[in-house]
């Protein structure tokens, strides 16, 4: 068993790494509450909820959606279609990208990696 104060007439402050601020420190704890406790605990264990690009395929392929939100770009000229295998300029079987949609903006093809800016191939940020 751990005492803290055998040795020392004050516990030391610490710092809460929930909400950064300073308690005294009572044994072993980190945390200055039970609502930071929880809520580190959440935090920890969030990521489990979040989608990946594999599960959006598989939904999409479950819907049927799959081949229309593919982005195809052609060998030749560098075009983008999104869902056209073929560009009809060259008439030349397209390459597929990745999955992806088109801008609302500015009615552009774009790759989902385009958008957020990671590379699912090579798992680097490529910019932020």
């Amino acid at each position: 068993m751990r005492d803290d104060t055998r040795n020392d007439s004050q516990p030391s402050p610490g710092v809460c790494p929930v909400c950064t601020d300073a308690f005294p420190i009572d044994g072993r704890g980190i945390y200055c509450t039970p609502k930071c406790r929880q809520r580190a605990y959440r935090l920890r264990h969030h990521h489990a909820n979040r989608p990946t690009i594999t599960d959006l395929a598989a939904k999409l392929r479950r819907e049927h959606r799959l081949l229309a939100q593919t982005v195809y770009e052609c060998p030749s000229c560098q075009d983008r279609f999104l869902g056209d295998r073929r560009c009809s300029d060259c008439n030349l079987w397209c390459r597929k990208v990745a999955l992806g949609g088109q801008c609302s903006g500015c009615a552009e093809v774009m790759t989902v990696s385009d958008l957020i800016g990671f590379d699912f191939s090579s798992k680097e940020v490529t910019h932020i």
